[in-house]
């Protein structure tokens, strides 16, 4: 009896140190899980100073820092990645996920009510930002404010799918982040260091924003998946409400005194009053842009119809299916923005209207070569031409306005700029998602490029006859002067070209 009662209190020991060492292993475990998680955050907290640091020497290089440039290319970064994540957010919600034809009437829904509010706010975000040049910084916070409230807004609409106000929302957004643009744009040559021309400035903002969105819209996805579109919306809303203070911090001079002539009549900026280089770089982009949009929806329901060569059932690719075939699609369009950002840093003093006819000039090739030979290469290599074409066209006109437009009416021009360019796209975005309907690619890319040719030798023709005739103008003032005074015509040369290829 005594030696069962022994060998019972031997296992029960035995046991308890089991237990014992089993509790020591699992705090050395936790220990060393935890030292490992804390050395983990220590090295991603170093990582982001490091990125951090690099980051800032890239924003505030050549004299960036002491003009205010450098905040500025990091406040639009941080306004892109947060529109980036907003687009995410609708897209999962609203776009996505549905059949193919409601899908074409939920897009021909959004684009339409997108159109009207810029036809209808063209004639006045632009003097109003002008009547407020001396609170610049603010105008921009209250965008950046209104847009943090409107997400509130779409995230308690996303859980009882309010369509209504999910789209009342996304247009707020969509405006705001215009008249952000445009307020930017604007202010561009007020934080111009003496060492970098405005098409290299516009262009380092443009490499920033371009990054920063192709980060945020991983993130979001993978954020959207895990918590849910509407907390990607609030996460949205507090980075717009802590970009909408960063605003408020830029420099002062940023806001310039609002100066007005006694007696002297409102001046509102329309294409027929820009002048002839801004209205020939504005023409050249709005070609650029029904372009963007047609190919971005006539591809995306082709390649959902499985009405491309390399998707239809007999020739079907089993590696190169509609989904591989989109992402493929999206980063080379992704590719072409940011090799058109980089080309635009790249070319610094060269004519901005040179570089913006020969994008046009390089897209029509591109269009022409595609619809004569269209697979999934040429496809990929039209989407990588397009929107490197748009990226760099633009910067090019931003460029071209900030010099021949004078500041007091500046952002009245970067108005009806942005608004014309959202109408043409809106415009070929239609145009894309009616020809899709066809199921016929090479119908479509044919009469788009046939646009396009005419587009740019409509331009060339203008330029030609514009230049014509400032040479007569000159020669007849020239004539007139040598017969007033033959000193003086003597002097002149008759070598020297007579007038400026960019008037």
């Amino acid at each position: 009896m005594e030696g069962g009662w022994g060998r019972a209190r031997e296992v029960s020991r035995r046991v308890a140190h089991g237990v014992a060492d089993a509790g020591r292993a699992t705090a050395r475990a936790s220990r060393a899980t935890a030292g490992g998680t804390a050395r983990a955050g220590r090295a991603t907290v170093k990582s982001a100073r490091k990125v951090g640091k690099a980051t800032r020497r890239l924003t505030h290089a050549n004299g960036a820092d002491r003009t205010g440039l450098g905040r500025l290319i990091e406040l639009s970064a941080g306004n892109s990645a947060s529109d980036a994540l907003v687009t995410v957010a609708l897209a999962s919600t609203v776009f996505f996920g549905v059949p193919v034809g409601e899908a074409r009437g939920s897009v021909a829904l959004y684009l339409v009510i997108t159109m009207l509010p810029f036809g209808l706010l063209a004639p006045f975000v632009g003097p109003i930002l002008d009547r407020f040049r001396s609170g610049r910084r603010y105008v921009m916070a209250g965008t950046l404010f209104g847009r943090g409230l409107l997400c509130f807004a779409m995230a308690a609409a996303v859980g009882p799918g309010d369509l209504p106000t999910l789209f009342i929302g996304a247009l707020g957004v969509l405006v705001l982040s215009k008249a952000y643009n445009v307020s930017r744009a604007a202010i561009m040559p007020s934080v111009l260091p003496a060492d970098i021309t405005l098409v290299s400035a516009n262009a380092r903002v443009a490499l920033f924003t371009l990054v920063a969105a192709g980060v945020a819209v991983p993130v979001g996805a993978g954020l959207t998946a895990w918590l849910g579109s509407a907390m990607v919306l609030r996460v949205a809303m507090v980075a717009f409400l802590l970009l909408g203070v960063a605003a408020v911090r830029l420099p002062r001079h940023i806001d310039s005194p609002d100066l007005e002539e006694e007696g002297a009549a409102p001046r509102w900026r329309t294409l027929l009053k820009v002048g002839p280089a801004v209205a020939e770089a504005v023409w050249a982009n709005v070609a650029l842009r029904v372009f963007s949009g047609f190919l971005l929806f006539f591809l995306l329901f082709l390649v959902q119809d499985r009405a491309v060569p390399w998707l239809t059932v007999g020739a079907q690719d089993p590696f190169f299916d509609i989904p591989k075939t989109i992402a493929l699609l999206a980063a080379a369009a992704g590719l072409g923005g940011l090799v058109g950002a980089a080309v635009a840093n790249w070319t610094r003093n060269h004519s901005p209207q040179l570089i913006v006819l020969v994008t046009l000039a390089v897209t029509v090739v591109t269009g022409i070569a595609t619809a004569v030979f269209f697979g999934l290469w040429t496809a990929i290599a039209i989407s990588l031409v397009t929107a490197f074409a748009q990226e760099l066209g633009k910067l090019a006109l931003d460029a071209i306005v900030q010099r021949e437009i004078g500041e007091e009416v500046r952002s009245s021009t970067f108005g009806v700029v942005e608004a014309v360019l959202q109408l043409a796209w809106v415009f070929g975005g239609l145009v894309g998602l009616v020809l899709s309907l066809t199921e016929s690619s090479v119908a479509g890319l044919v009469a788009l490029a046939a646009a396009l040719t005419a587009a740019l030798g409509w331009l060339l023709i203008s330029r030609r006859k514009r230049v014509r005739a400032t040479d007569a103008k000159l020669r007849r003032e020239r004539a007139e002067a040598g017969a007033h005074d033959p000193q003086r015509a003597d002097t002149l040369d008759p070598t020297k070209p007579l007038t400026n290829p960019n008037t």
